[in-house]
């Protein structure tokens, strides 16, 4: 599985505003620019990202003096996966379409069960494990005793 540095930036930053919910329930607002100094990632481009998770419902921006960002529901509520389609559209794909889609022919013809499968256990996991399991440690016994890749 090849992740976008995009979705990567996502994650970390969502994970920052889950912890921060944990850390400090009664302000839990963060900053484009305490997120991005707490990560490392550059400021314009988490602007963007963050614009993106609001538009899914994943973050919501709070205004005023003391405004900036905070988890739109629950940490616990908010999968890995509703993350990645946030930024990226559809967990698994061929070409940027659908498994499918796709037509194959001859030999290749189980190719396609092979992509669909693949993208049903992606999915599952990421499904399953929250923001809240990622930023507590506290990952499902099935991510605990995975092999190393």
């Amino acid at each position: 599985m090849r992740l976008s540095v995009r979705v990567d930036y996502a994650l970390r930053a969502a994970l920052e505003l889950a912890a921060a919910e944990v850390v400090n329930a009664t302000d839990p607002v963060r900053t484009t620019g305490e997120l991005a100094e707490q990560q490392g990632i550059p400021a314009r481009f988490l602007a963007s990202i963050l614009r993106q998770l609001g538009t899914a419902g994943i973050a919501r921006s709070v205004r005023g003096r003391d405004g900036g960002f905070t988890l739109a529901r629950p940490a616990d509520a908010i999968s890995l996966a509703d993350v990645i389609r946030a930024v990226e559209g559809p967990l698994a794909s061929v070409g940027g379409e659908r498994p499918e889609l796709h037509d194959y022919r001859g030999a290749a013809v189980a190719l396609q069960q092979v992509w669909l499968a693949l993208r049903a256990r992606e999915r599952a996991l990421l499904e399953q494990v929250t923001l809240a399991d990622v930023a507590s440690g506290r990952l499902p016994a099935e991510v605990r005793s995975a092999p190393d890749g």
